[in-house]
C-alpha cells in the first residue's frame, strides 16, 4: 500500500485563517501540504514504513516541531497549534505519518520539561533530526487508564537503578532508540510513588521483541525489563514525579491527538465529495440526491464542531488566555476537544464508507484503511470515558 493514494484529493486551507492562529501558523500550513504532496512512502511493511518517514520528517525540518529551539527546534517553546496544523495535515494524507511525527514529540517530552541539560543535550537534538527515535512507555497490561496500578519496579541499585517488570502497547517498541520509562520508586505511595527514567534500545535487560499486531498497522511491542540496570543519571525530573511528569507531557499532545483524528475525518470527507460527485446511479450522480446532500452536511458539521474545540485548546495552551497551560480551564478544553474530535470522526469516517457502498470495505480503499485507522484514537492518551470524567467533575466544581 502506498501513502497518498489520490493526489487530487487535497486537505482544506482555510481553517487556518481562523482567529486561534497567528500569520506563521498559515505559512507553516502552507508549506507542509505541499511537501506532503509530493511524498510517496511504500506502507507494506509498517514498520520500515515509520522508518522511512521519520527519515523524511527529520531531513526536512518538520520534526524541529517536536522540541525547543534550544536543541534543534524551531520555535522558542513546543507551540500546540503548530503541532495541531502538523498532525491533522499528516494525518489527512497518512496517518502512519501523522503517528511518526507524534512519536517523537510524545517520546521526548517529559525530556523536555523536566530533563537534565546533559539529556536534553544528548537526545533532543537526535529527535529533532530524526537520527534517534523515541518511544513514551507509561502503560502496563493491568495500568492503562489506571495508572497508579502499575507494577513495574525500579529500585536503587550501587550504579544507579535497576528496572523490573512489563510495559504493553508502546508505540515504536521495538524500533525506537530510546524509551521514557514510568516506575514505580515508592511502590506503597499510588500515583506519588512513580518516577520516569531513560533506557537505551540496547540496555541490558530489555526485550523489545513482543511485537504486537493491529487492526491498523502501527508498531506497537511490549517491553519486558528482567534485572535492567541504568545510571543514576538516567532519571528524568524529581525522584517520585513521573506521573505529574507523564500527565504534563500528555497534555501537551491531547489537542493534537483531537487534529489527527480531524485530519482523518477531513479526508473521508473529501473522499466522500468526490465520490459523490462521480458515482452514477439511476441516471443521475450521487450528489444529486437529497439524501446524500443531507448526509454530507451532517459530515460537514461534525467536521467544524470538532474544529472548533481542537483549535480552541491548543489556543488556550499556548497561552493566547490567562487559561492556558496546567490550568483546569485547559484541562476541560482539551478533553472536549479529544472526545469530541474522535467520536465524530468515527461517525464521519463511518459515514463515508456507508457512501462508498460495497466499495467501501474493499480492502485498499482509503476509507476502509480509515476505517480501522480511527478506532484506536477514541482509546490511546485517554480513552473517551476517561474524557467524560474529566469533563464531568470539571463541571460540578
Amino acid at each position: 500500500m502506498v501513502a497518498f493514494e489520490h493526489p487530487h484529493v487535497e486537505p482544506p486551507q482555510t481553517q487556518w485563517e481562523l482567529p486561534f492562529f497567528d500569520s506563521h501558523h498559515g505559512e507553516l500550513a502552507s508549506r507542509l501540504a505541499g511537501w506532503a504532496a509530493l511524498q510517496r512512502v511504500d506502507e507494506a511493511d509498517d514498520r520500515a514504513a515509520c522508518k522511512d518517514w521519520v527519515a523524511r520528517l527529520g531531513r526536512d525540518g518538520w520534526l524541529r516541531y517536536c522540541v525547543p529551539q534550544a536543541h534543534g527546534g524551531a520555535l522558542p517553546a513546543l507551540d500546540s497549534r503548530s503541532l495541531v496544523i502538523l498532525r491533522e495535515t499528516l494525518a489527512f494524507h497518512s496517518p502512519l505519518a501523522d503517528f511518526a511525527f507524534a512519536m517523537q514529540g510524545l517520546g521526548s517530552g517529559a525530556i523536555t520539561l523536566a530533563g537534565t541539560p546533559a539529556q536534553q543535550s544528548k537526545y533532543l537534538s537526535a529527535v529533532a533530526t530524526g537520527e534517534k527515535i523515541a518511544a513514551f512507555a507509561l502503560s502496563e497490561a493491568e495500568a492503562g487508564s489506571d495508572v497508579a496500578a502499575m507494577a513495574t519496579r525500579a529500585t536503587p541499585a550501587a550504579s544507579g537503578w535497576t528496572l523490573n517488570g512489563s510495559k504493553t502497547w508502546i508505540s515504536n517498541g521495538g524500533m525506537a532508540d530510546f524509551y521514557v520509562v514510568f516506575a514505580k520508586t515508592d511502590p506503597d505511595a499510588g500515583s506519588r510513588g512513580i518516577s520516569a527514567f531513560i533506557v537505551d534500545a540496547l540496555q541490558a535487560g530489555l526485550d523489545s521483541s513482543g511485537h504486537i499486531h493491529v487492526m491498523a498497522p502501527h508498531p506497537l511491542a511490549t517491553l519486558h525489563f528482567q534485572d535492567c540496570t541504568i545510571g543514576s543519571d538516567a532519571m528524568v525530573g524529581p525522584l517520585n514525579g513521573g506521573f505529574k511528569l507523564a500527565m504534563q507531557t500528555l497534555d501537551i499532545f491531547r489537542a493534537s491527538v483531537a487534529a489527527a483524528a480531524l485530519g482523518m475525518a477531513r479526508r473521508a470527507f473529501a473522499e466522500a465529495v468526490a465520490h459523490a460527485k462521480q458515482r452514477k446511479m439511476f441516471g443521475q450522480t450521487l450528489a444529486d440526491f437529497q439524501l446524500t446532500q443531507a448526509r454530507l452536511g451532517e459530515m460537514s458539521a461534525l467536521i467544524d464542531a470538532a474544529a472548533l474545540l481542537t483549535y480552541r485548546a491548543a489556543w488556550q495552551r499556548d497561552g493566547s488566555t490567562t487559561q492556558g497551560a496546567g490550568t483546569p480551564a485547559y484541562t476541560a478544553a482539551a478533553a472536549s476537544a479529544k472526545l469530541t474530535a474522535t467520536e465524530n470522526a468515527q461517525r464521519v469516517i463511518d459515514m463515508a464508507l456507508q457512501m462508498f457502498g460495497g466499495r467501501g470495505v474493499r480492502v485498499g480503499e482509503k476509507v476502509e484503511s480509515l476505517y480501522r485507522d480511527i478506532r484506536s484514537l477514541r482509546i490511546y492518551e485517554g480513552a473517551s470515558e476517561v474524557q467524560l470524567l474529566i469533563l464531568g467533575k470539571a463541571a460540578l466544581r
